[in-house]
């Protein structure tokens, strides 16, 4: 699955636009490595968002098409 649409359907990132923008800005690593908004994530890879001052980190579960908002944070854990 693509980043972007991985970060818009864990509602990580509300709109696919604004993570594709995140993405294509060097604000998303994948394992480590600066991502694209094209690069795949797959269950086990740990992404990490930085946001302005704060970074997140989360270990991916789960990889699905759509998801229902109660569920959405089955795809992911968060790493402190």
């Amino acid at each position: 699955m693509r980043v972007d649409k991985f970060l818009k359907v864990s509602r990580i990132i509300k709109r696919r636009t604004i993570a594709k923008e995140a993405c294509d800005g060097g604000r998303v690593d994948i394992s480590g490595r600066v991502a694209k908004a094209g690069s795949e994530v797959s269950v086990g890879d740990i992404v990490t968002v930085h946001f302005g001052n704060s970074d997140l980190s989360v270990r991916v579960l789960d990889l699905k098409e759509s998801t229902r908002k109660e569920d959405a944070e089955n795809m992911y854990e968060t790493i402190v």
